[in-house]
């Protein structure tokens, strides 16, 4: 099992249901595709309430596809992290993700 190490962890209200381990946007819906995170949703938190989100840190992220150890990682169309390609940076992958689905630890500064 994978364990986090928040260092900063702030609310939002969710726009939409958002599911723990994704990121959200400073908006409170899940990040857009290549957009900057605010951080990664900390519990499963249905639309008009208050969500935890793990700013900064060591977070946990569900992986949208496979990446490596090392890799910067962006936002995909549903919160993922994904191989950095052109988007903007949200974070450094801590672990391998061989598939989507995957929960691996990220490193997010500011």
């Amino acid at each position: 099992m994978k364990t986090q190490q928040p260092v900063l962890t702030t609310s939002v209200v969710a726009l939409v249901d958002l599911p723990r381990f994704r990121f959200a946007g400073f908006d409170g819906g899940l990040c857009p595709a290549g957009a900057k995170a605010l951080g990664s949703v900390a519990a499963d938190t249905e639309a008009d309430n208050v969500a935890p989100v793990n700013v900064l840190g060591i977070c946990l992220v569900t992986a949208g596809g496979a990446f490596a150890a090392g890799d910067q990682v962006e936002s995909d169309a549903n919160g993922r992290a994904i191989k950095l390609a052109t988007g903007a940076s949200n974070g450094i992958a801590m672990d391998v993700a061989t598939a989507s689905g995957d929960i691996v630890r990220i490193v997010r500064g500011i």
